[in-house]
């Protein structure tokens, strides 16, 4: 009863509870600093007042990570329904934090890929203005993204708002155009290659199991090899990402100990595999099931490994300004304290609890449709795609990667259904004159049968429609085919989604660049 009353009030509220909370863990997070962080160090009035300011602002930058970034995690499993919105969310915080702390490094780089020369920023001081500008900007701009609902990447926002910052501080030359130009080709290769992946990965399966006539029959012998590769792939994944800060393991003996997971993994879920597929319909629904808890998995463990890479994006700076008011002096590299660490870990978790369910959503369910089979093929899409491009050193965006994979899942369903339109016309334009009884038990038939079988019925129709003339049994004319065509594309990929998220993609960088260099002029107003 009690739920019941606090409901719709929380549903009324909630856009004030979430800011309320939210400005209470960032109060929260200045007075933890005041109190751990710089009374140990006999800072000065003014840098004690630096290094609070970059310490909140630092917090709202993980905050926005986590409320945006997340959703590449978990969106795809919550979408699919492997995992409610609330489990989701806890299992989500719960490894971000493990992982940003426990694997996020003692050590963390305060210059994304190296986007400016820090030796011709000038003075300490300027550095610290740049790093503080920069924050402030990358998380401003990921709360606008967050609240117009577009995934956007975290490391170009704070790439873009380093580089921003950085021109206002020393000029144009400042900048290492280099690795802009490589960034700006992630934009494109990124979503086309985790597209491609995904697509691909789908195909394979619906080719192996659902285009079956005895699914689950197949699914008792591709489904272990299927988790046994998403084995291998994470555990590659985790030794090169996951783990890449605690310990450096070159990429073959990742590859070679990924496989030993995968193939152990095979091992033991061929038989509960077996058992679990003689259990269930034979049917596209009954396949779906078999891959609740490998989903649940990767989400679990690609939430450590985001929390184990993408904390720096917040606590990098933060790290540079602490090394800057400790000792005045610049650093590419600065240890990071336990203090900051955890900072950056409770700012992932409280903007994920906050905010994440909107971005979560908007990945899941608002771009196309998801089962588990499609979010199955997402992650390992995503797993993939970072794997390679960490051994060709191509600077992708794993966010970008992700809605790419979807992106791609989407249009081959498109594709696919529309095909399948053009087969259904070519099978009732064979049956001319045929009654509707015949027309439609002929359908159910192609509809369940065996990919070589569906070729051999398709062409059977095909000559008997070119027998007939195809002009009496033509079922649409061909206006109508294009229309057909139209509502599908409509129905599957929602093309306002596509448009909205690849504008802020695009944008991303130069926006945080511009709002970097405004808010750096008013920082050095403001502390000069």
């Amino acid at each position: 009863m009690r739920s019941k009353q606090r409901s719709p009030f929380v549903q009324r509220y909630q856009d004030v509870l979430q800011l309320g909370g939210a400005l209470l863990f960032l109060v929260l997070a200045g007075l933890y600093v005041s109190l751990t962080g710089v009374n140990i160090l006999g800072l000065s009035s003014q840098a004690t007042w630096l290094l609070i300011v970059s310490a909140v602002v630092g917090c709202y930058m993980a905050m926005n990570i986590g409320a945006n970034d997340v959703a590449n995690n978990m969106g795809p499993a919550v979408g699919s329904g492997a995992m409610t919105m609330g489990w989701a969310i806890a299992v989500a915080a719960v490894f971000e934090m493990m992982g940003a702390i426990i694997a996020g490094g003692e050590v963390v780089g305060t210059i994304k890929g190296g986007i400016i020369d820090i030796n011709r920023v000038g003075d300490a001081q300027h550095f610290a203005w740049v790093m503080l500008a920069a924050l402030l900007a990358g998380a401003l701009w990921l709360n606008l993204a967050t609240a117009l609902g577009a995934p956007v990447s975290t490391t170009h926002s704070i790439i873009g708002a380093v580089m921003g910052a950085g021109i206002a501080a020393g000029g144009w030359d400042l900048v290492n155009w280099n690795t802009i130009s490589a960034i700006v080709a992630s934009w494109v290769i990124s979503p086309l290659l985790g597209g491609a992946l995904a697509a691909s990965v789908l195909y394979i399966i619906k080719r192996s199991i659902t285009y079956r006539s005895e699914k689950t029959e197949a699914a008792a012998r591709v489904v272990p090899w299927l988790i046994a590769v998403m084995a291998w792939a994470f555990g590659t994944y985790m030794l090169l990402k996951g783990l890449g800060q605690l310990v450096k393991v070159g990429f073959v003996p990742a590859v070679l100990a990924g496989a030993g997971i995968g193939l152990l993994t095979w091992l033991l879920v061929r038989a509960p595999i077996a058992r679990v597929s003689a259990r269930q319909a034979n049917s596209k629904d009954g396949v779906n099931r078999l891959f609740v808890w490998p989903l649940v998995c990767s989400a679990a463990l690609l939430s450590f490994a985001h929390g184990a890479n993408d904390v720096a994006n917040a606590i990098g700076p933060l790290a540079a300004i602490f090394e800057v008011v400790k000792s005045g002096a610049i650093a590419s590299k600065a240890a990071t304290p336990l203090w900051i660490m955890v900072l950056g870990a409770m700012g992932l978790a409280v903007g994920l609890a906050l905010y994440g369910a909107r971005l979560i959503r908007t990945v899941g369910k608002e771009i196309t449709e998801l089962d588990n089979m499609r979010a199955y093929s997402i992650a390992m899409a995503a797993t993939l795609t970072v794997i390679a491009a960490s051994q060709l050193g191509m600077p992708i965006s794993t966010t970008h990667v992700t809605i790419g994979a979807v992106f791609g899942v989407g249009f081959l369903r498109e594709l696919l259904k529309v095909n399948y339109a053009k087969m259904e016309q070519a099978v009732r334009s064979g049956h001319g004159g045929d009654d509707r009884e015949a027309v439609e038990n002929y359908l159910k038939r192609f509809e369940s049968a065996e990919v070589h079988e569906k070729k051999r019925m398709l062409a059977d129709m095909k000559q008997r429609a070119s027998d007939r003339a195809m002009a009496e049994g033509a079922v649409f004319d061909k206006a109508e085919r294009k229309a057909f065509k139209k509502a599908y594309k409509k129905e599957i990929v929602k093309r306002s989604a596509v448009m909205r998220i690849v504008a802020a993609w695009i944008v991303t960088v130069p926006a945080t660049a511009v709002v970097a260099a405004l808010l750096y002029h008013v920082v050095a107003a403001v502390l000069s």
